[in-house]
């Protein structure tokens, strides 16, 4: 199998993550791509030039990390499944999985507005999708289970706090959000975290 990435993509990583605790790392080959060169490799696995992109063993090539991370918990050797197949556990996990997911689409829009000359820069629109990034971690806060047990829902929350502390350190995202800040420091300590921690 092929896993196109980038070493600082949260959407990447979420997918790393899930193939080291599924037991699937050693079977992928992690490719790194640059989406804005128009990376060949990657263009041919998606269209749309993103990553993450999976190429699964039987060729068929998978995107968007949701239905990555699903393939490859599905297809998982080792440890829980880290998203139930069924009943209410399952919604509760893609309440998580969303929540996070918003906060890094905020984040990422963030970033590309800010790459722009400053003088095509909306401040209106950095400054709405900043509000809701903290509106999304003050969700998460309130929505996360006190047992926090490990699957794709807190793996996505964690994975969004550390890369909105990565690429928006002017985002205070820890103040009024223990659980936040307590999953992530638990989490952030596995072998799966370290060895995909952006840069």
């Amino acid at each position: 199998m092929k896993l196109y990435i980038s070493t600082a993509s949260p959407y990447a990583r979420l997918c790393r993550i899930v193939a080291r605790e599924r037991g699937l790392a050693d079977g992928i080959e992690e490719v790194v791509a640059d989406p804005y060169a128009d990376d060949p490799g990657l263009m041919a696995s998606n269209p749309l030039v993103q990553v993450p992109a999976l190429i699964a063993g039987d060729g068929l090539p998978l995107t968007d990390s949701p239905v990555i991370c699903e393939w490859l918990d599905a297809h998982g050797t080792t440890g829980p499944r880290l998203l139930p197949a069924e009943g209410p556990g399952r919604w509760r996990v893609r309440r998580l999985q969303t929540l996070a997911h918003g906060a890094l689409e905020m984040g990422v829009k963030r970033v590309l507005e800010r790459r722009r000359p400053e003088s095509e820069q909306s401040p209106s629109w950095i400054e709405r999708w900043t509000r809701n990034m903290h509106r999304s971690f003050d969700a998460l806060e309130h929505t996360l289970p006190d047992d926090a047990a490990q699957d794709l829902g807190v793996i996505a929350t964690a994975v969004a706090t550390t890369w909105t502390g990565f690429r928006h350190p002017d985002i205070d995202w820890r103040t009024g959000h223990p659980r936040l800040v307590a999953l992530t420091e638990r989490l952030e300590a596995r072998d799966s975290f370290v060895q995909t921690y952006p840069r």
